[in-house]
């Protein structure tokens, strides 16, 4: 045997470990970078408020950044001669470990445009690792294609390797990682890991390449041509799912949290629909994805004018709405993946989608959209993506196509529009027009016009709000000024979640109502407990419409602490609300984030009324011990901590009165209880859960002796949320 034979030999009989080194590569970085992506959401989250956004500004520059990755890929592997460079990605691997471990320490101030201060700072903190990071997948799979290994023609396979590896860091974090340990345990084991990688990958680089400029790798067959055309349709697969990722993620935290548990669902299936989509299941999985999408895509536009809020039900339909689209797009791509020659090309335009949908759903709609319209225009969208043709055949929309979609908008608009129409008949009607929708899901386009359509008509007639006076939306939500003549009030709106609400008559408009209404809990709170009805300071954290305003007596001085400059100017709208101008200089507005504003301040208050937690999505952030550090530091001896925590699916108790017990303060609590319309027809008032506590237990003794309040400690095993430590899965009701 010549000396040749034995190295192939040794070549091949070494193949199965180095091509399970390529493999482990892969799923060690895709794991490392989606594990990133909530550790840094929720380390920056209390900079920022805890709202939603900031989940999707992160994910904007994660895809940014790894669409930046790709092009270094392409750029470093696209020539087939001595001028490529395989040594960058280990080498910027290498260079990162130099930045770690990841500090954020910035704040920003009152005049910086969130987003854009936040995109700022994740570059300059954490983007030269996450740029090396996203380099592994296009790299690591051109090494793998100039080695002697086998399938080295086509090592798509490898892909599925890294949605495994960013599918199972997802699952992880939320359910083992995050209610085990802090941030910085994590951040420790996540630098540990970084480590191990680059000895990883540097040991790929080593594998055994061709010797000689190899012939180009076989054609796979039924592989279009990559023409311009192709191009864009990649782009345009890509792009819909990712915005109706981050559509639908905005939805569920909305009214769920905006934490880690909710985020990574429906990116889980956005990676886990990838992983079928390049695995040998794939033109089963899409098959069923296809037959899927339309039904779930009809109940889902149903609902979505309706104001249907985040129920266990409606939040699945809405994911597998998500997973069906996405399934569908992602089968199309893997399907048409070209040969080797492009592949850093088909993950460059891949990734240019994903980006595209972020920006867009992050920085354009905001600015172009008074309420969340992107959702379920991306959700037209993606029941057109069936309508893309492998064949080059461009999109044509018939005059019957219109006539069909014209027709099913006009009939939901009328449907909706007969006043008084029973609730029932109206569900039964919409139905029927539904039906009629979904028998044309055969034609893709046109299926995908009639959604539009009813999405449409529903979208202009639904009196979701009632008359709608105003509606704005930034960067921390979507809100809607809506008045009911027939109810006799006006009210604030946060997404779905009421945010305060004034009579019409103008001889009762200093009546606080819904959760703050007088014979309910905080009503009770400021008549009977003495140290805040003889209070001459009160601070209160979050603003809504002002409601809380109308307790502010002549001798009082009250000061509301409100993130969103949006919020304070339709409070002080007295077209809208009168609760602030009543109040006059006895209250003042500080804008900026509430912890950070306090833990400025000097002030001293005899009562903090802690009302940012009647959105169903809370912020985590006020909830942890060094929060309820500074708002002891705030208080004047003797002083009274009030919480609204009002919530349909978190049960906040627990963690106050675990909070409350960890510095000695005695917690009571009382669940007001309201049948839903029919009372705040008649009195104004909402069903509503309130917490009080102090160091005094002397301060709450007329609540000790009052029914109605519950004193309440801790569950056993309740874990003490830190700003290093939180779990949400312990407070789901």
């Amino acid at each position: 045997m010549s000396a040749s034979d034995g190295r192939s030999s040794a070549t091949e009989g070494g193949a199965p470990v180095a091509t399970a080194l390529f493999a482990v590569a892969l799923f060690v970085s895709a794991f490392l970078l989606f594990a990133l992506e909530p550790m840094v959401a929720k380390t920056v989250l209390p900079t920022l408020g805890g709202t939603p956004m900031v989940w999707n500004t992160c994910m904007v520059f994660f895809q940014a950044t790894l669409l930046a990755g790709y092009l270094l890929a392409h750029a470093a592997g696209r020539a087939q001669s001595t001028a490529r460079m395989p040594w960058l990605h280990p080498a910027l691997l290498i260079a990162s470990l130099a930045v770690l471990p990841l500090t954020f320490t910035r704040v920003p101030d009152v005049s910086d445009h969130p987003a854009i201060w936040l995109l700022v700072e994740l570059v300059r903190v954490a983007g030269l690792p996450v740029l090396a990071l996203s380099m592994s997948a296009p790299a690591l799979q051109t090494w793998f294609a100039s080695t002697r290994l086998p399938d080295s023609d086509d090592p798509y396979f490898l892909y599925a390797a890294s949605n495994a590896g960013s599918l199972l860091a997802l699952l992880a974090y939320p359910t083992i990682i995050e209610p085990r340990l802090g941030l910085q345990p994590q951040g420790r084991l996540w630098v540990a890991g970084y480590g191990l990688l680059t000895l990883i990958v540097c040991a790929c680089f080593f594998a055994p390449r061709r010797n000689t400029r190899r012939d180009e790798p076989r054609e796979v067959v039924d592989r279009p041509i990559v023409d311009r055309w192709t191009r864009l349709r990649w782009v345009a697969l890509a792009f819909i799912p990712s915005s109706l990722m981050l559509g639908v993620t905005t939805y569920i935290s909305t009214d769920v949290a905006a934490v880690p548990l909710v985020w990574v669902l429906p990116l889980a299936l956005y990676l886990l629909t990838f992983v079928f989509a390049f695995s040998r299941v794939s033109g089963r999985a899409t098959a069923i994805a296809q037959r899927v999408l339309p039904p779930t895509a009809v109940v889902v536009v149903v609902m979505l004018p309706a104001g249907v809020p985040a129920t266990e039900v409606s939040i699945l339909l809405h994911l597998l709405l998500f997973a069906s689209v996405a399934m569908t797009c992602h089968g199309r791509l893997a399907a048409e993946r070209p040969p080797v020659a492009h592949l850093t090309e088909f993950y460059v335009l891949l990734s240019l989608g994903g980006v595209a949908g972020g920006v867009f759903n992050t920085l354009i709609a905001p600015l172009v959209f008074t309420s969340v319209t992107e959702y379920p225009l991306i959700v037209a969208c993606g029941c057109a993506a069936r309508s893309l043709h492998t064949a080059g055949t461009p999109l044509r929309v018939t005059a019957r196509d219109l006539l069909f979609a014209v027709g099913a908008g006009a009939l939901m608009a009328a449907i909706i529009g007969i006043p008084r129409l029973d609730p029932r008949l109206q569900f039964v009607a919409a139905s029927v027009i539904a039906c009629g929708v979904l028998s044309q899901s055969r034609q893709p386009l046109r299926f995908a016009l009639m959604i539009g359509a009813l999405l449409t008509a529903s979208a202009i007639t639904a009196p979701t709000f009632g008359t709608v006076l105003h509606a704005e939306r930034t960067f921390f939500g979507s809100y809607h000024v809506g008045e009911k003549r027939d109810a006799g009030f006006r009210a604030l709106y946060h997404g779905t979640t009421l945010h305060g609400m004034q009579w019409l008559d103008p001889t009762r408009q200093h009546e606080p109502l819904s959760y703050y209404h007088r014979s309910g809990p905080v009503g009770q709170a400021f008549e009977r407990i003495a140290r805040l009805r003889e209070a001459t300071d009160i601070g209160v954290v979050g603003l809504g419409a002002g409601s809380l305003a109308a307790y502010a007596r002549e001798f009082q001085r009250w000061t509301f602490y409100e993130i969103d400059p949006a919020v304070e100017r339709i409070a002080r709208d007295a077209r809208y609300f009168t609760f602030l101008e009543t109040c006059g200089v006895r209250c003042q507005v500080v804008l900026g984030d509430a912890r950070l504003s306090l833990a400025r301040s000097s002030a001293r208050f005899d009562g903090i009324v802690l009302d940012a937690f009647s959105s169903d999505a809370i912020p985590v952030h006020l909830l942890t011990r060094e929060a309820f550090m500074l708002y002891l530091e705030r208080l004047k001896p003797g002083g009274v901590l009030v919480f609204h925590v009002s919530n349909r699916y978190l049960r906040l108790a627990p963690v106050l009165a675990r909070l409350a017990a960890d510095r000695g303060l005695t917690t009571f609590e009382e669940i007001r209880t309201r049948a839903a319309q029919a009372d705040r027809a008649t009195d104004g008032e909402s069903s509503s859960d309130w917490v009080v506590a102090s160091a005094d237990p002397g301060a709450l003794v007329a609540l000790a002796t009052d029914p109605r309040w519950t004193l309440v400690t801790p569950p056993p095993g309740t874990p003490l949320w830190t700003d290093d430590f939180s779990n949400i899965l312990a407070v789901l009701r």
